[in-house]
């Protein structure tokens, strides 16, 4: 559709029921998303001209529901996509030539055809679509050029992976211009984690890609690394009475990579005492016969940390089938195990060479105590240590609870999130 003519249906309030269904929340949200693709549509315009067939699309950020570190292990995670997302107004472009600029960020300009890695480009934006090019040029998709204005609003520094987000976003958008639609979510997540490993220079797994691209409740296997297999959890978190929030502790990330690399070492080193990589492979009974042997070879935290993976593999299945039964009391018990697991077992609430610094664990404290007798839950989201933890609030006692948070961590620091149907797709 052409641009003005877009705009023109956008302002005339004839997209409101497709963005009601993406972002929920009633027509006020509806309005003020309307807003904002018209500025997004008028920013494209000084950029790349008036007059050109665009489409928008968008992908959101994801929060992880339950499986706390199990991903790595070959386990299972519960995911899902949240309202916080990124969008692009995009069109075709000639001559492969691929413009994209970021709002607040400087404009990535390259080839689509040239899809060589670039010495010193490691660590940018740039790489990141570059690699996503390869990707479907290596999956035997059609690429080609594009022109594309991107706003987000998934947080950064929060857990919700807005690097993900825009990879899922580009790859959405790559996939509506030129593959018509058929690639599957999965396949672009991949795509996604693809350009972050070998073009980013980032290792990472699939979990963050594959829940902004699937959406909704997610259950993600990654049993088969290379293979995962997903399962769409039908569940309306809208009706549950509940808020699902963030509380971003605002800590120092600094120098916690060795604390982050050490969980997944310390699981392997117990999953190679019974010759094998990951722990979802070493059956659990001969890991608890055997611990004495464990506990010489890799010693007592790699066993804690294990057993914390066996029984939150588990869960991640208990929660998903509480959610299929729309038990949601049950679904938060199992949330407050898992919480308490990380904390107890995986011990990654806190850094021990900085043990003055402990919001995780102060933030889990406080949980604890203001949502005691009134049905809620907690958990450590997503890495840890310096991170942040997720909370299901009730929804009358939301206002109260963020502004006890916040005048402990600061404002802003509390996060509102709705759960979002789909993931990465293509909204006009």
């Amino acid at each position: 559709m052409l641009s003005a003519q877009l705009k023109k249906e956008i302002e005339q309030g004839k997209l409101r029921d497709r963005l009601l269904r993406v972002y929920g929340n009633g027509p006020a949200e509806a309005a003020e998303q309307e807003k904002r693709l018209l500025s997004a549509i008028t920013e494209f315009e000084k950029l790349y001209g008036e007059g050109r067939d665009i489409s928008i699309f968008s992908a959101p950020g994801r929060t992880e529901i339950g499986g706390n570190h199990t991903d790595h292990q070959g386990g299972r995670v519960l995911a899902a996509g949240v309202n916080l997302d990124a969008v692009a107004v995009a069109s075709k472009a000639p001559g492969g030539e691929v413009r994209v600029k970021s709002e607040g960020f400087p404009e990535d300009a390259l080839n689509a055809a040239d899809t060589d890695k670039r010495a010193g480009e490691s660590g940018r934006s740039s790489t990141l679509i570059r690699g996503i090019c390869a990707g479907f040029k290596n999956a035997g998709y059609n690429v080609g050029g594009f022109y594309a204005y991107t706003s987000s609003r998934v947080l950064t520094g929060s857990g919700l992976s807005s690097s993900a987000a825009f990879e899922v976003l580009v790859g959405t958008a790559v996939n509506g211009l030129y593959c018509g639609g058929a690639v599957q979510p999965l396949a672009i997540a991949q795509i996604g984690r693809y350009a972050e490993n070998e073009y980013y220079g980032k290792p990472c797994g699939l979990m963050d890609q594959a829940a902004s691209a699937v959406g909704g409740f997610t259950m993600l296997d990654f049993s088969d690394s290379e293979n995962p297999r997903a399962e769409k959890i039908p569940f309306d978190f809208a009706s549950c009475g509940d808020t699902l929030c963030i509380i971003d502790t605002k800590g120092n990330h600094q120098d916690l990579t060795p604390d982050y690399a050490a969980i997944p070492r310390e699981m392997k080193l117990a999953a190679a005492c019974f010759g094998k990589s990951v722990l979802s492979e070493v059956d659990e009974k001969d890991f608890f016969s055997n611990i004495p042997e464990v506990r010489s070879k890799a010693g007592d935290r790699a066993v804690l940390r294990a057993i914390h993976f066996f029984a939150e593999n588990r869960r991640v299945t208990l929660e998903a089938q509480a959610l299929k039964n729309s038990d949601f009391s049950e679904f938060k018990r199992l949330v407050n195990e898992s919480g308490r697991s990380s904390f107890q077992y995986l011990q990654n609430v806190y850094s021990p060479s900085q043990v003055k610094e402990q919001g995780v664990s102060l933030a889990a404290a406080l949980c604890e105590k203001l949502l005691a007798g009134r049905g809620g839950a907690w958990r450590v989201h997503g890495g840890g240590f310096a991170g942040t933890v997720q909370a299901y609030v009730p929804c009358g006692f939301f206002d109260e609870f963020k502004k006890y948070i916040e005048s402990v961590f600061g404002e802003k620091t509390c996060h509102r999130l709705r759960v979002r149907p789909d993931g990465g797709i293509k909204i006009i």
